[in-house]
């Protein structure tokens, strides 16, 4: 591939950053700060709002979207993604772009293996159970008491994964002071998330069930630190990203 360069600002942090993508052989590895790693669930260090990566001194925020349009393309190795800056960027808050970006890139990576077993991490209300299956499904429901939400659900397949693709983050308006007061959400703005007020939507959704479908999007991203694909049927209840990061840790193979 010739090189790709994708520059932006983080969703958080709202800092400026670059991302190039390198043919590189070996696994996918990120490369920040002279630090070389892989984006495995052993080196996560924080689920809040987004998935954050650690190696030594390198600190990699909202790897999310990026690591969920490599599942999707089944690019496990042969590349080398070089960031500069605290974030990667959220773009338009998707994977979409991170998917193009990617375009041309031929799918390599260990064949997928079979689960070990039934897995299931779960939370009150929450939980992700993996059980074994002759091939990938993902079920993915969400409920939130807002009147454009409720209960949603996607079923990939049906939903080939690709269409998630275009799913961006969402918020709630009444939150963004309270976020922002965290030291989140300083770059998030209108063009890089669907926001709801409390009875509406603040601007337009891209498709009917955009919020279920970013969460599975989250999901993938987050399967994506096992660091290899599985078979198997995965079905997730109002997800969060320490419980997807949970299921990936069991799923870690350390032999590859």
């Amino acid at each position: 591939m010739s090189e790709v360069v994708i520059r932006g600002v983080g969703l958080h942090t709202g800092a400026a950053a670059t991302v190039r993508f390198h043919p590189s052989e070996g696994p996918v590895r990120f490369w920040l700060g002279g630090v070389a790693f892989r984006p495995l669930a052993s080196r996560v260090v924080e689920t809040t709002r987004s998935t954050v990566l650690a190696e030594q001194e390198a600190r990699l925020m909202t790897v999310e979207h990026l690591l969920a349009a490599l599942y999707i393309r089944g690019v496990w190795q042969g590349l080398l993604i070089e960031v500069e800056g605290p974030e990667v960027p959220i773009l338009d808050g998707s994977a979409q772009e991170w998917l193009a970006a990617l375009e041309g890139l031929v799918p390599q990576g260990p064949p997928p293996q079979p689960l070990p077993g039934s897995l299931r991490v779960a939370e009150g209300k929450s939980s992700v159970l993996a059980q074994p299956a002759a091939q990938f499904s993902l079920t993915v429901s969400i409920f939130f008491p807002h009147p454009k939400i409720g209960y949603q659900q996607v079923q990939c397949p049906p939903t080939p994964l690709k269409a998630l693709a275009p799913a961006r983050t969402f918020g709630f308006l009444h939150e963004v002071e309270a976020l922002r007061a965290q030291g989140l959400i300083q770059g998030a703005s209108l063009e890089n998330a669907l926001v709801y007020s409390r009875e509406g939507f603040v601007n337009t959704p891209r498709m009917l069930q955009e919020p279920v479908w970013h969460k599975a999007l989250d999901f993938l991203g987050d399967l994506y630190l096992a660091g290899r694909p599985y078979l198997g049927q995965f079905m997730v209840h109002r997800g969060s990203h320490r419980l997807h990061v949970e299921l990936a840790k069991l799923l870690q193979d350390p032999t590859w």
